[in-house]
């Protein structure tokens, strides 16, 4: 199982978290040519965005397209939500990363393998192992945390969720945009699933949402 990480030169607290949790990266020179030769090799890619965010989420949506390599990026707090509206990205950590959190984190993506189940609602597929997602066949393009709310959704179908616990459960923190996060991202999901299929995310008034 191979780590590799991108740039070579990533920031001293991001080389020192991975030593403190024990792993040993792969240093990456390039990922702009995802061509499936040598990415195809590796197990995780850990990518530090620094002062390059927005070339470096647009090299690693193309890198997944090309691989499915799964990709963590270290990002700063202020760059969550770039990190957000990107695709490719399977999960991230704030910068500085706490070394265990990173830890952990990377030995999570390494444990996924083929043995993942699809998830699957009505007409739509959700494919934990690639992150990606289809309605009647067709691809969905969903943002990382739109497909994070949308398989958890799936996967506890029935209940009622508050804002509160989704935001808990899903976003994993006390995220900067508070409840309206999730009504923003339950509105996209809506969108893109269709009018027809909209009704699969209940609003229960006064409480959160239903899904199923």
């Amino acid at each position: 199982m191979t780590v590799a990480l991108f740039p070579a030169d990533s920031s001293e607290p991001v080389a020192v978290a991975l030593a403190i949790a024990g792993l040993t990266p792969k240093l990456v020179e390039s990922i702009a040519t995802p061509d499936g030769g040598e990415a195809g090799e590796w197990s995780v890619l850990v990518v530090e965005l620094a002062d390059e965010p927005m070339r470096r989420l647009r090299q690693i949506g193309d890198l997944f397209t090309a691989t499915g390599v799964p990709v963590l990026v270290v990002a700063e707090p202020a760059q969550f939500p770039l990190v957000e509206q990107a695709s490719g990205v399977t999960d991230f950590v704030a910068n500085p990363p706490d070394a265990a959190e990173l830890g952990v984190r990377i030995r999570r993506m390494l444990q996924r393998d083929g043995a993942d189940e699809l998830l699957v609602f009505n007409e739509l597929e959700l494919n934990p192992l690639t992150y990606q997602a289809t309605l009647d066949g067709g691809p969905l393009d969903l943002t990382y945390m739109e497909y994070e709310l949308l398989r958890f959704f799936v996967e506890n179908r029935g209940r009622v969720w508050t804002r509160e616990q989704l935001l808990s459960k899903v976003w994993g923190y006390d995220y900067y945009g508070g409840a309206r996060t999730v009504d923003v991202h339950v509105r996209r999901l809506r969108a893109k699933v269709g009018e027809e299929r909209a009704t699969w995310i209940t609003t229960v008034r006064s409480v959160g949402y239903r899904f199923g």
